[in-house]
């Protein structure tokens, strides 16, 4: 099974998602493959934003390893699941998918019971402890991820 999660820039809510939902699959003795890209090329190669790595850091999680690149074509190919952290993104995702993409597409939020519907919090531009609401996000929906999986 594999899963990209896909925002604007790939510093922030992706890679949280990626490292929230790598968390919660170890947990559960789960294997998957997993990755983060952006819609956009701003950050490609770039480390996640340093207030991203804190609040991963403190759950426990390294992510300065992690590099920013843009979604691909190929990843519609390659994913069983790519997940949206907002409506936006995945409009975007929507228009490029390519004709022969095989990913299931969806709103990330779209999986946690009372949030449907709802975009992941973007702390990008915001104080340090929008970082810690966004980690909230990622990680319901990570364990949602993996109920979904068990079943």
């Amino acid at each position: 099974m594999s899963v990209l999660f896909v925002c604007l820039g790939n510093i922030c809510r992706s890679p949280l998602a990626e490292a929230a939902l790598r968390a919660e699959a170890e947990k559960a003795g789960i294997a998957l493959e997993l990755d983060s890209a952006g819609t956009g090329d701003w950050h490609i190669g770039s480390p996640p934003d340093r207030r991203a790595q804190a609040v991963a850091l403190g759950h426990g999680i390294d992510i300065s390893s992690y590099r920013g690149r843009q979604v691909s074509p190929e990843d519609f190919r390659r994913f069983d699941h790519i997940f949206a952290l907002d409506a936006e993104n995945l409009k975007n995702l929507r228009r490029i998918r390519p004709a022969d993409g095989k990913a299931d597409l969806r709103l990330l939020m779209d999986l946690v019971p009372g949030r449907e519907g709802s975009d992941v919090t973007d702390p990008y531009f915001g104080e340090d402890a929008g970082f810690d609401r966004t980690w909230g996000d990622v990680t319901r929906a990570g364990r949602a991820i993996v109920a979904m999986l068990r079943k």
